[in-house]
């Protein structure tokens, strides 16, 4: 017997969001505890990062015996790394799998290629087909990074049948980006099969939201500004962003897409735990809410909407106020440009960093078992 599914969630998801879980490990998949998020609080997809493994594979005794197998058979540090991530993530697509039939583009999990290639297209294309090939479960996402110069790399990976989650994106401008690169990846897919089934392919194009608030916040009391503008940009960056994605899936160029079967690339909205302790801790979910988009939430953020979260406005009654917010952090002296260009090369290397960490706690706890 399934338990019944919380309340708030449920709303949230009749309300047009599919909520994720921003974590994984081996033991929140065969203790059962993936499998009662999903029955009880919602959970129809789930996103991992570098940082999510590390604390996974250094805090838990699951990975002993895996470990040792890979430390007797002398594997490389980074071939192990990968067996060891896409067994968990593959364990993980299966148990998802009756979302995904129900579903389809959910039921998905998250596997980013490794952050160090963010600025090398070729590897990047290279590194995302091998991790199709290695997961090999049609309910997979591999995460790219938005970079100039990963955007080649969705468009390619797209074309080949891979889905994509686009990770890292900042700006409305590089979101229009990702839109166009997703539209030219099927585009380019069709050119080589006209009869090519567009249906199969799913992404979504993780828009960040509270790193935007830390950064213009701290540059907003530098310059001195209204206090009242702080808390601000995050939300009106996102719904600016929402007001995009309806502008480019209503267009002549996507709807030619759809009638061959193409799936709209969702919204997901990311880093959505709220970083200031003065913020309501659930308002990077309850003021993002339209229908067609995802939300993917660390577990304390999912547990607290669960306990005390509403829906706040629609997003798309908040484009205008989205619009004049932006203008007057604009005018208030932040560099906007420049705060999406440092958030970008910050995420990037933060996530470079955690996979340094990653490696390391593989590579120590394979000398260990060996």
């Amino acid at each position: 017997m399934t338990m019944a599914q919380n309340e708030k969630l449920a709303e949230l998801s009749s309300a047009g969001v599919a909520v994720w879980l921003d974590d994984l490990s081996r033991d929140m998949i065969h203790g059962g505890k993936l499998q009662s998020l999903v029955d009880e609080r919602s959970v129809v997809g789930v996103t991992t990062n570098p940082t999510i493994f590390a604390a996974a594979i250094s805090g838990s005794e699951s990975y002993d015996d895996q470990l040792h197998a890979l430390a007797v058979r002398q594997v490389s540090v980074e071939e192990a790394l990968r067996t060891i991530t896409a067994a968990d993530v593959r364990d993980a697509c299966d148990l998802l799998a009756p979302v995904a039939q129900r579903q389809p583009g959910d039921g998905r999990v998250s596997l980013e290629v490794a952050p160090g290639l963010a600025h090398d297209t070729d590897a990047t294309a290279a590194e995302a087909a091998h991790l199709w090939w290695l997961v090999d479960r049609p309910n997979l996402y591999i995460k790219i990074p938005a970079t100039e110069e990963g955007l080649s790399a969705i468009t390619s990976s797209i074309a080949r049948g891979i889905s994509v989650n686009v990770t890292l994106i900042f700006s409305l401008e590089r979101y229009r980006a990702v839109m166009d690169a997703y539209l030219s990846g099927l585009e380019q897919r069709l050119a080589e099969d006209a009869d090519a089934d567009l249906s199969g392919i799913a992404s979504v194009a993780s828009f960040f939201v509270s790193r935007v608030d830390s950064e213009i916040d701290k540059r907003l009391d530098k310059a001195g500004a209204d206090p009242s503008l702080k808390g601000k940009a995050a939300l009106a960056n996102a719904q600016l962003a929402y007001q995009a994605y309806e502008e480019v899936f209503s267009s002549d160029r996507w709807k030619a897409l759809e009638a061959k079967g193409a799936r709209p690339q969702r919204p997901l909205w990311a880093s959505t735990g709220v970083k200031n302790p003065d913020y309501s801790d659930t308002m990077y979910v309850s003021e993002l809410v339209a229908p067609g988009t995802v939300n993917t939430m660390p577990e304390k953020t999912l547990q607290a909407f669960a306990d005390h979260g509403s829906i706040g406005t629609p997003v798309q009654k908040s484009y205008d106020e989205a619009a004049s917010v932006m203008t007057s952090i604009a005018d208030a002296g932040v560099d906007l440009d420049d705060v999406f260009r440092v958030l970008e090369d910050e995420g990037v290397q933060k996530f470079v960093d955690s996979w340094d960490e990653l490696t390391e706690s593989v590579r120590t706890e394979l000398q260990d078992k060996a």
